[in-house]
């Protein structure tokens, strides 16, 4: 009888559904509401043949609108839709998840990003970044004076402007702040610090003043060089080049950004990432271009040869693949496409591509295991690969790597050559994933940070000497 008495019931379809659509609300709360409210699980009065609901009809609408799904093109919209059985509440849930899982989670408390290096982690909570782990070649941003740090601790930064995405997988960090400025610290013996010199560690982060007054909004690091993503879909890259992973047409190293060409010429850039020694590239309409070392099949050509020139992934373009993800691992890499479908090539090794067995693959392959999960994110490091799920569960294949893939059935030396659920972390929504060289670090919904694997440098940011297969909670100080 109360329910009977809101006022809600005595507006207009149409008001009810600009209020919801103007709410700042996600796929779940619309859930919620239909769940809660007969006002809502009523058919909506606007387009009936096509949406059960107002807030079905909302979720359509904010679909339409959202920056991933109105640059999908029709073929790619359609295949999403169908996977979906054309649940636009769930197609929304997929696109949100997709964008916080390859930038900034958002979680209860607060927006959240990962990266997991060697020995060491970095965090980035809500403009702040924090560090643990060994502080080899000065990665943890904490100064000459600290060699390992046990717990996540602040870094101090020479700036007032928040940070907004962090990289650095290897011996060097990069970074951007909301006003789209580059700061980098760690080795710069390849000057893939990219301030000009070669050699001195740089101990504390440091701006990349050539690159003042272009805006960035992605960085990535390599082995011993840095790619940056301007606001404009131009791509940077410095450092080392001795396989042509700088992308400018040679071999010679940079000491300061310098625009891959190539990628101009080829269409504005969304995606980028930075592998050991070889570099993948999506432009804003799906396509996938990869250049550097190509000895593993890493690039996806179907050949071993080195690109030093930005090279078009034809087997992707020519299935009419549109991706929404990239990971370039140490040996091999991994794409996600705008339907949920995994694809992986390069080294075999251990299983690192999930095709169950340790062979080689050329080109891009579809992961036929993970058929049916709908993934949002892949992660990719040294033999081994993630996969992350619209529903928070996550799949793992590859190396074991003192059991930094997560499974608590398996051995810390163990290969696994089809993804396996992380029935560990089952009681988890994770919204991201990093993984190290033997360690891997999860978001979860709810705000908590958890990690596995090696911890004998203190880069799970807790209290145990030895490597877990078990995720352990990192404690992040001023959250709670």
């Amino acid at each position: 009888m109360a329910e009977d008495m809101s006022p809600l019931h005595k507006l207009p379809p149409h008001i009810l559904q600009d209020i919801i659509t103007r709410g700042n609300l996600d796929a779940e709360d619309f859930a919620r509401l239909e769940a809660s409210s007969y006002i809502f699980k009523a058919a909506s009065g606007l387009m009936p043949y096509r949406f059960k609901s107002l807030p079905e009809l909302a979720a359509f609408q904010l679909c339409q609108n959202d920056p991933l799904f109105s640059v999908m093109p029709l073929p790619a919209r359609s295949k999403l839709s169908k996977r979906c059985e054309a649940n636009w509440k769930l197609i929304l849930r997929y696109l949100h998840a997709v964008q916080q899982a390859w930038g900034r989670a958002t979680t209860r408390k607060g927006n959240f990003q990962v990266v997991t290096g060697k020995y060491h982690t970095l965090l980035l909570g809500n403009g702040q970044l924090f560090s643990c782990g060994s502080s080899q070649f000065g990665v943890l941003g904490h100064g000459p004076n600290l060699t390992q740090c046990t717990s996540l601790t602040a870094i101090q930064l020479p700036m007032v402007s928040r940070v907004i995405c962090v990289s650095g997988s290897h011996h060097h960090v990069a970074f951007l702040t909301e006003r789209g400025e580059v700061f980098t610290f760690g080795d710069n013996s390849s000057s893939c610090c990219g301030h000009g010199d070669v050699g001195d560690t740089i101990l504390n982060p440091t701006i990349v003043e050539s690159l003042k007054g272009i805006s960035c909004k992605k960085v990535a690091t390599g082995l011993s060089f840095t790619v940056a993503l301007t606001e404009n879909g131009e791509v940077y890259t410095w450092g080392s080049n001795s396989h042509g992973q700088l992308g400018h047409g040679d071999t010679n190293d940079v000491a300061m950004p310098g625009k891959v060409a190539g990628l101009s010429i080829c269409g504005l850039v969304a995606m980028i990432s930075a592998g050991a020694s070889h570099t993948l590239a999506v432009t804003r309409d799906g396509a996938l271009y990869s250049f550097g070392y190509g000895a593993n099949f890493c690039l996806g050509h179907g050949d071993t040869a080195n690109e030093h020139s930005p090279r078009l992934v034809e087997s992707l373009r020519e299935q009419n693949i549109f991706l929404v993800g990239i990971a370039a691992g140490d040996e091999h890499s991994v794409a996600l496409d705008s339907s949920g479908y995994v694809y992986t090539w390069g080294k075999g090794y251990c299983g690192a591509l999930g095709h169950g067995d340790e062979l080689d693959q050329r080109t891009p392959l579809l992961v036929t295991a993970l058929g049916s999960f709908l993934s949002v994110q892949v992660c990719a490091r040294k033999r081994k690969t993630f996969a992350v799920g619209v529903n928070g569960s996550v799949f793992a294949f590859g190396w074991m790597g003192c059991g930094s893939l997560g499974l608590t059935g398996r051995g810390s030396s163990d290969k696994v050559f089809n993804p396996e659920l992380l029935v560990a972390l089952a009681s988890h929504h994770v919204a991201q994933i990093s993984t190290g060289l033997y360690h891997t670090v999860v978001i979860v919904k709810n705000g908590s940070v958890l990690g596995f694997g090696d911890n004998e440098k203190g880069q799970l940011g807790v209290d145990i000497s030895e490597a877990t297969n078990e995720p352990k909670e990192m404690h992040i100080p001023g959250f709670s």
